[in-house]
């Protein structure tokens, strides 16, 4: 009886923390950094789901541009997310830091979105895309 009671006792707690990954609500937090060695970080991320944290240039119209880099994430709390950046960044260009999903790929655990396309796309609840931008130091 005491091994059915802890198998309860953990299957709950699993599904409670699914439950709170699934719902917690998608963020990004970063500020403006150096990126000279070619990384970009996020301080916190937070995901309903396994997906990606992924940079974009952008600049004053804040529209996101090409992807430049991009990092797994997990469903939930993600700290000190880094990307490693695909190509140079200099100082004072923008970058936008936005939650992508898994979703609507060939591969789970590839990266294989494109500007405007389906597959690993961007997450929007509410119709708002979950980003935030900061400056290359």
């Amino acid at each position: 009886m005491k091994y059915v009671t802890s198998s309860i006792a953990a299957l709950t707690l699993t599904a409670g923390v699914a439950f709170a990954a699934a719902h917690a609500t998608p963020m990004v937090e970063a500020s403006d950094q150096d990126v000279s060695n070619g990384v970009v970080s996020a301080d916190k991320v937070v995901a309903g789901e396994n997906g990606w944290l992924v940079v974009h240039r952008t600049d004053a119209d804040m529209k996101p541009g090409p992807v430049v880099g991009y990092a797994p994430l997990r469903g939930g709390e993600n700290m000190d997310v880094a990307a490693i950046l695909q190509e140079d960044v200099a100082s004072g260009d923008m970058l936008m830091l936005m939650v992508h999903s898994e979703a609507g790929g060939m591969k789970t655990g590839v990266f294989e979105y494109t500007l405007g396309a389906k597959e690993d796309g961007p997450i929007k609840p509410d119709g708002n895309l979950v980003m935030t931008v900061v400056k290359a130091k």
